[in-house]
């Protein structure tokens, strides 16, 4: 099933403020939250789907992203990828959603809600890629090194709150007696600590190991975006959650090629022989060499474009094209054979410039390449 907009999943425009979309998540977590809901599938999904969706609209980056590529910009690694997202992601991630209102925090509406399990810390990492990577797509092994827990490590129920991952406080007011809960400042909420650790872990438990990670990269990624590979960051204490490694891409710049958008550019250099008879020429593409025609007579400035020869688009809606920029390479130095047949052609008529209306000027050449 496509996934829905997350602005309408949120009941929010586009142009919704960073207080406007949290206020939206916080009514519909509510509506749709398990305590309310126990055993509907439905309202759970519902519950999945609002979080989904306040995780990239209220991030700035992510939403920016969204906006320009829609759900494909979060695809192959780049976010949750439709239901990666479970109750213990949510609990963790969005826990002060409410400020410390029904009963401390997110994981239950009467107060408690058992131990939340924390999220170990994202790792960042920045990818150069070759404009042929960026055009095909590309599997990436990549080194990194990331917070494991260290074997031998061993916890044990926290005596603070005896595993519960919560402290009850009851408080006199004028209202009558009232009961709060929060999260064990002892375990952070987790309900266990450390009973034992190896000499080479930290306090956590947690030591570094040097990994390598697979990272699958779609073709059309563009330069500067993230995309997220989902459990791979730094792990956390106890039964946590790992962290994510988001991936920073890096665009090399090509020697011959320029890109702009999805189309790309190449500036083919002719001399004057070819540009007066014709010719062909070999030039480079993301795909390989292909060999082209010059029709005798071309003019500096011709635009030739080959459909199709382009990065393809994040979001699947085809290719861009390839738009070579034929440049007549007008000669600096002649030798006095050379010159003498030149100034012979000063004055015959097919030297002449003629131009003629399907001879566009540079600026309505350009208007029609962007039309």
């Amino acid at each position: 099933m496509a996934k829905r907009d997350y602005y309408e999943v949120l009941g929010v425009s586009k142009g919704a403020s960073a207080a406007e979309i949290k206020k939206a998540y916080r009514k519909k977590a509510i509506e749709f939250h398990p305590d309310k809901n126990p055993d509907n599938k439905e309202a759970e999904t519902k519950f999945k789907e609002a979080a989904e969706a306040y995780e990239v609209l209220s991030d700035a980056d992510k939403k920016a992203r969204y906006d320009q590529f829609g759900h494909q910009a979060f695809e192959n690694g780049g976010g949750f990828g439709g239901g990666g997202m479970n109750m213990d992601d949510i609990f963790s991630q969005f826990g002060d959603i409410f400020g410390g209102g029904f009963g401390g925090g997110f994981g239950g509406f009467g107060g408690g809600g058992g131990p939340r399990r924390t999220k170990g810390s994202n790792l960042r990492i920045r990818v150069k890629l070759t404009l042929e990577e960026v055009a095909n797509g590309v599997d990436k092994k990549i080194k990194v090194k990331r917070k494991v827990q260290a074997p031998g490590t061993t916890y044990k129920t926290c005596t603070t709150c005896n595993g519960s991952g919560q402290v009850t406080r009851i408080a006199n007011t004028i209202l009558g007696r009232m009961q709060t809960s929060a999260p064990c400042n002892a375990c952070g909420g987790s309900g266990q600590t450390i009973d034992q650790k190896p000499a080479d872990a930290d306090a956590q438990g947690l030591k570094v190991a040097e990994e390598t990670v697979s990272i699958k990269i779609p073709a059309g990624v563009v330069d500067g975006m993230q995309l997220k590979v989902s459990g791979k960051g730094n792990e956390a204490p106890g039964n946590g959650i790992p962290g994510d490694i988001i991936v920073v891409i890096e665009e090399e710049q090509h020697e011959k090629l320029q890109r702009e958008g999805d189309n790309l550019h190449y500036d083919l250099y002719v001399s004057f022989p070819d540009a007066v008879l014709g010719t062909s020429k070999e030039i480079d593409t993301v795909t390989g060499k292909v060999r082209i025609k010059i029709e005798p007579g071309v003019q500096s400035g011709k635009i030739l474009r080959l459909r199709g020869k382009g990065i393809p688009s994040i979001n699947g809606y085809g290719k861009g094209d390839l738009l070579v920029h034929v440049n007549v390479w007008t000669p600096k130095t002649l030798n006095k054979q050379q010159r003498e047949f030149f100034e012979s052609m000063q004055e015959d008529e097919h030297f002449s410039p003629k131009p003629e209306s399907s001879d566009k000027s540079f600026f309505e050449k350009v208007k029609d390449m962007f039309s």
